[in-house]
């Protein structure tokens, strides 16, 4: 303090002898006075700076963004179609009316596009038909093709194109006319892995084929875009998937449906040596105890608005 004391005193005696005397003389205009006195008191308080309790005054704070890559509170990250990890897949359902078509379409599968897909790449593709399809009104076939590659699904069409074999062993089925289809409709749907099963199983591989194995094919369908992440995050991060692993539920594929006709939905496919085996190993999990404490959680409520559940018997040319 005795220090800046000091200073302030010399200025102002410079300002004395150099104007005071001037101005006490009328030498010097009053107006001129309040340039130099403004500089000089500018000078100090730039020479003297700033006490040090007002430089203690806290900074102001970097504004923190609201991270908009994450998901909202209760919904699941939907799956990323640019995940390396998770495959694709995709499934086309034939609908067919009478025997005849049934036979064009197994002939085709069997002897032309199944072993396509395998030139293209693409092996352990599996072909399924609904029990009690003789009977149906519409006969199915359900053909799931296991990707390499998210773009496959788009080439696939055109590189068989380019197949002249696959051309030639299809021909009856790609040549039929307009009045003799091999089929009624054909349903396509896009599918992509979950992350706690990336990829498909092929369970049975390697064992003789039965005629009363069974495959549950499973379609949920949610009743919102978000209750239906809940339900997808409810297999995942909630623990359904590694309980079906628990009680051996011998799963193919848990999927969420990419494209389709009843999105959005998920689907999932689960093998039983038959029938009771499916019906005792559904009775162990509804009466486990991690499932009763999954299902009665606030978390994982209203998350389903209908489900489709289709028991399927394998072909004896289909490679799951």
């Amino acid at each position: 303090m005795l220090a800046i004391t000091g200073k302030l005193s010399f200025y102002f005696l410079i300002f004395n002898n150099l104007f005071m005397k001037k101005l006490l003389s009328g030498r010097l205009a009053p107006q001129r006075i309040f340039q130099p006195l403004l500089f000089l008191l500018t000078s100090f308080a730039a020479f003297v700076g700033t006490p040090a309790a007002a430089t203690s005054a806290p900074a102001i704070p970097t504004p923190v963004l609201p991270d908009h890559s994450a998901p909202c509170a209760g919904i699941s990250a939907a799956p990323s179609a640019a995940s390396s990890k998770q495959t694709f897949y995709a499934i086309r359902v034939y609908q067919l009316k009478t025997q005849q078509q049934e036979t064009r379409v197994d002939s085709f599968l069997q002897y032309a596009l199944i072993p396509a897909l395998h030139r293209q790449g693409i092996s352990q593709v599996g072909a399924f038909k609904p029990v009690g399809n003789d009977t149906a009104a519409i006969r199915k076939i359900f053909l799931f093709i296991p990707l390499k590659n998210l773009d496959q699904f788009v080439t696939l069409s055109a590189s068989l194109a380019k197949d002249t074999r696959f051309l030639a062993d299809g021909g009856s089925y790609l040549d039929a006319a307009y009045n003799d289809p091999p089929y009624v409709r054909i349903e396509s749907i896009l599918l992509q892995a979950f992350p706690e099963m990336p990829a498909y199983a092929a369970p049975w591989s390697g064992q003789p084929y039965s005629a009363d194995r069974i495959y549950e094919l499973r379609s949920y369908e949610g009743p919102t875009e978000k209750l239906f992440a809940n339900k997808v995050q409810m297999f995942n991060q909630g623990g359904e998937i590694p309980l079906f692993a628990r009680l051996d539920f011998h799963a193919v594929f848990y999927a969420s449906v990419l494209a389709g006709a009843h999105m959005p939905n998920l689907m999932y496919m689960t093998s039983f040596d038959n029938m009771a085996a499916r019906d005792q190993h559904w009775k162990s999990f509804s009466d486990d105890p991690f499932w009763k404490q999954l299902v009665a959680s606030p978390q994982y409520q209203h998350n389903v608005s209908h489900i489709d559940d289709i028991f399927l018997h394998s072909t004896a040319y289909s490679e799951l």
